[in-house]
């Protein structure tokens, strides 16, 4: 039996990850969460406490993290600061977690000789044109243009020296944006959906034209366990699922898919430093490893994820009030 120990398991995709090896392996999950803002011990409810422990702590504590990783066959590791525009605000946070936290983790795998795997973002390489038929590669240069990016990229090459320099058994998982359940309402699909179901017309930044390449978060949670089940020490594997839409495209769909007017939505102003387009090419993760995604498009996946808003008011609803305040006071 895989013991696993999951950092940031209670955020968002790390949450998703352990439901999905409970689901479907005989493993055993540890949880390290500093439950912040962006954690919900709610996330985890309902899991096998046989198989499940949770531990609230910093992957920066050294002390903590040098406990925990000896009983683990694998460190898969998920947590993170990540919200852009919370990076442009006060990167601090950003480089003490995914710098400081990754550099504390990547000490203790080393010295307990466990295996790691780091997930990574799309955002270190940047941005592509919008008319552009370019899609990110492993071989693609890091050009990271936010602290939050900027810090992800730092953590991917603190990994990568570590295996060079001290033989580290790790591999490097680069995805593109995920929705799903379990998102916290901050972000922009999630926000979008728990507007139309509270009344509140969703919002649009500037003018939508901007382009993101989605994955099912599902679908992100198959990828890693193929990669960690199969994945070749040493390598990167970009994970996508061919998902590119404008962010107008997604608004006006989940609008119709809520049976709305797709042109029922309020223009506000635009991100500062938006990234323009994102786009994976998961060609070596499809032809190496034979992983493919569940959900066929971006409409199915995303009409499983209302459903599943709609019938969880009560996970999302505590943060809503709060989250739409704060972005009134920036015109968002």
């Amino acid at each position: 039996m895989m013991r696993l120990l999951v950092t940031g398991g209670a955020g968002f995709i790390g949450s998703n990850f352990v439901r999905h090896v409970l689901a479907h392996t005989e493993a055993s999950v540890t949880v390290l969460d500093a439950l912040t803002y962006a954690g919900n011990r709610d996330s985890l409810a309902g899991l096998p406490s046989d198989r499940l422990q949770f531990v609230r702590g910093d992957i920066t504590d050294a002390a903590l993290v040098g406990q925990l990783v000896p009983a683990a066959d694998v460190v898969v590791h998920f947590a993170a600061e990540s919200h852009n525009d919370n990076s442009l605000h006060d990167p601090r946070p950003f480089l003490t977690t995914n710098i400081v936290g990754t550099y504390t983790l990547l000490e203790a795998v080393r010295a307990h000789d466990v295996r790691f795997h780091h997930v990574s973002t799309d955002e270190v390489y940047g941005d592509l044109a919008l008319d552009s038929p370019d899609r990110f590669t492993e071989d693609t240069p890091y050009h990271p243009s936010s602290p939050y990016s900027a810090t992800k990229a730092g953590s991917d090459l603190l990994v990568r020296a570590w295996m060079r320099s001290f033989g580290l058994r790790a591999t490097i998982s680069n995805c593109s944006n995920n929705y799903g359940p379990y998102q916290h309402v901050e972000k922009f699909i999630p926000r979008q959906i728990t507007n139309v179901l509270a009344g509140i017309r969703p919002k649009l930044y500037g003018a939508g034209a901007n382009v993101r390449d989605w994955i099912h978060t599902e679908d992100h949670s198959s990828a890693v366990l193929t990669i960690l089940e199969r994945g070749r020490i040493g390598e990167t594997y970009l994970i996508g699922a061919d998902g590119e839409r404008s962010n107008r495209d997604v608004v006006e769909l989940i609008l119709a898919l809520m049976g709305q007017s797709p042109d029922a939505y309020d223009r506000v102003t635009d991100r500062p430093g938006h990234d323009l387009r994102y786009a994976i090419d998961a060609t070596k993760l499809r032809t190496e490893l034979g992983w493919r995604p569940r959900f066929a498009g971006f409409a199915d996946g995303l009409e499983a994820t209302i459903a599943w808003y709609q019938a969880h008011e009560g996970w999302w609803r505590p943060a809503k009030e709060a989250t739409e305040s704060f972005y009134a006071t920036k015109g968002q």
